[in-house]
């Protein structure tokens, strides 16, 4: 066996602090170094760290491993990093750049129609990481090949059910139904 399950659970935790430690670079190399180019390369690495996760996990089932409730978690994090990655980068940019550098960068606080236009966008972004999440775990069940071995993956094909499902009732249904209004006074 290469890895144990723990492992599994370390090296998911050990990608999120790469993801991080990557925007930190990335984020002081442009604003502090001022090298724009650099920091783009480092930046654009970021989506190795969810291919090393992914790699580890096929090492791990290749040798024979039985898959578990951590290899399942591993596709919902490699979902998550790519539906939400871009935004979560953009957020993290802005914020650097205000607490680092003083720049004054205000997030407009949305409200009304534009909000619940917002949450729809978010929602789908949410479909879009439980689609990439189900085609990995079908990926995977097909790379075992063996109902015994993945039969720990088959409650994250229930999972983004509710996921999916309670994000629509408080994103864009909460906003659609106590969006504030503009008055027309």
């Amino acid at each position: 066996m290469l890895f144990d399950i723990n492992v599994v659970y370390i090296l998911i935790l050990g990608c999120e602090i790469a993801f991080w430690a990557l925007l930190f670079c990335g984020f002081s190399v442009r604003y502090l170094l001022n090298k724009k180019r650099l920091s783009f390369y480092i930046l654009a690495s970021v989506p190795l760290v969810d291919l090393m996760l992914l790699a580890f996990v096929i090492f791990d089932l290749n040798d024979g491993q039985s898959a578990t409730f951590a290899h399942g978690l591993a596709t919902a994090y490699i979902g998550f990093t790519i539906a939400f990655g871009q935004k979560l980068i953009a957020w993290a940019d802005r914020v650097f750049a205000n607490k680092v550098m003083g720049t004054d960068i205000t997030n407009t606080v949305l409200t009304g129609w534009g909000a619940v236009i917002d949450d729809f966008k978010l929602w789908a972004r949410c479909i879009f990481a439980v689609a990439i999440m189900y085609v990995l775990l079908i990926l995977i069940t097909g790379f075992v090949n063996d109902p015994s071995k993945t039969q720990a993956l088959e409650i994250w094909f229930k999972i983004p059910f509710f996921t999916v499902f309670f994000w629509f009732i408080f994103g864009p249904l909460w906003s659609l139904v106590f969006f504030k209004r503009t008055s027309k006074s």
